[in-house]
């Protein structure tokens, strides 16, 4: 077993997982056109509090073939504005409801189908494939890049997924060590995977600064409040106990479907760092919804994720070499891991468990992706932290 270079799971040593074509170029034709045209419009729309009519009144309803014909970035050009139209149908009014109509749920599974993901927001679709660069000749970074769909907007909004992307840019130098570390490791070669650690721990130090910006512009009330309504899902939720029903798809037939939301767990960079590290996660309910998560990534990144677990014998290379400076290059990116989940757990409590209880659906105690967030938070830091050699 051996890892692809990184173009093999359609990422960059630049970019990470982002999206490798400029999302902001890709142009949509005809009926699809039409739809990304009003899913540009939602935050003219949902201030109403008429968002499901307006949807259902203006959608085109879409011919699938049109769906078939698209080209991977026009497909996830596409899926971006469904799956924030889907977001806003079923959370943009105050009771949520119990079937999403045709004109939405038929193009979201086409399109989910078409990418190999679930019919409802992914991360990719938040973050990944929903970004473009001021300067096109500029670095990605906070002060060059901007989100292209949004929910409402606003400042916070904004920075919010923006902070995402900036941390998913950086994490590229990161991934790109990890084939030429498991390719050390199989050469037995100490001081190059001990260079190789040393490295990827300055890039996990630069990961957790930008992590540190979040509260320049998003507040955490403004957060609970106006971002993160828009982005539960439908598994586990108490608002949609049985999920929803995607009419007009013949094999759900009348069948509600339940899908878990948008949460940064979907992002593949913390996962891939678990796998090379050798980090494991004890069987639970909460492991089990790590595991659960895995399909809600890009096929790709879920290849990449599973090559380098195949591959990796960084843990048992490192522990029976007995080499003082390669065990602290290891333990240094152990402990970084541990620290960037410290920070998740911060801002989990500040941003969502201190937060006054909100409307069905956007519960204090419970995640977007349906989980007990605190608990799981802590439990996967503790786990990392106890996986220093």
């Amino acid at each position: 077993m051996s890892i692809q270079p990184l173009e093999h799971y359609d990422m960059s040593s630049e970019r990470g997982f982002l999206c490798r074509h400029d999302a902001s170029a890709v142009t949509l034709i005809g009926d699809l056109a039409r739809a990304g045209e009003i899913a540009m419009r939602l935050p003219q729309i949902l201030p109403t509090g008429r968002v499901r009519a307006y949807l259902t009144a203006n959608l085109p309803e879409i011919d699938i073939t049109e769906i078939d014909a698209l080209t991977d970035a026009q497909a996830r050009r596409a899926m971006v504005h469904y799956s924030f139209m889907v977001q806003s149908y079923v959370w943009g009014e105050s009771a949520a409801p119990k079937v999403l109509p045709s004109c939405l749920a038929v193009p979201m599974v086409a399109l989910a189908d078409k990418l190999g993901q679930q019919p409802l927001l992914p991360y990719s679709g938040y973050v990944l494939d929903n970004w473009a660069k001021l300067d096109a000749d500029g670095p990605i970074d906070l002060s060059n890049i901007y989100m292209i769909q949004n929910f409402i907007g606003g400042q916070d909004e904004n920075w919010f997924v923006l902070v995402h992307v900036a941390i998913e840019a950086r994490a590229g130098a990161a991934l790109a060590l990890m084939g030429p570390l498991c390719d050390a490791v199989e050469a037995g070669d100490k001081e190059v995977v001990q260079s190789h650690l040393e490295e990827m721990a300055k890039v996990w130090h630069d990961l957790k600064a930008i992590f540190d910006r979040m509260p320049e512009r998003c507040d955490p009330y403004v957060y609970f409040e106006r971002v993160r309504p828009y982005i539960h899902g439908w598994k586990d939720n108490p608002a949609l106990p049985h999920g929803i029903i995607y009419e007009g798809v013949e094999r759900y037939g009348s069948e509600a479907q339940a899908f878990r939301g948008q949460t940064g767990s979907q992002s593949s960079i913390v996962p891939s760092m678990d796998a090379l590290l050798g980090i494991g996660h004890a069987a639970d309910p909460l492991k089990e919804f790590l595991d659960q998560l895995h399909i809600y990534r890009p096929p790709s990144h879920r290849a990449f994720i599973d090559d380098v677990r195949a591959t990796s014998q960084l843990r048992a290379f490192v522990s029976q070499a007995g080499h003082t400076g390669l065990t602290a290059a290891y333990n240094a990116n152990v402990q970084a891991v541990a620290d960037f989940r410290s920070r998740h757990l911060e801002y989990a409590a500040s941003y969502i468990n201190k937060q006054q209880k909100a409307a069905t659906g956007n519960d204090t105690e419970v995640g977007t992706g349906g989980t007990p967030f605190m608990k799981y938070l802590k439990k996967h830091r503790d786990e990392t932290q106890a996986n220093l050699l």
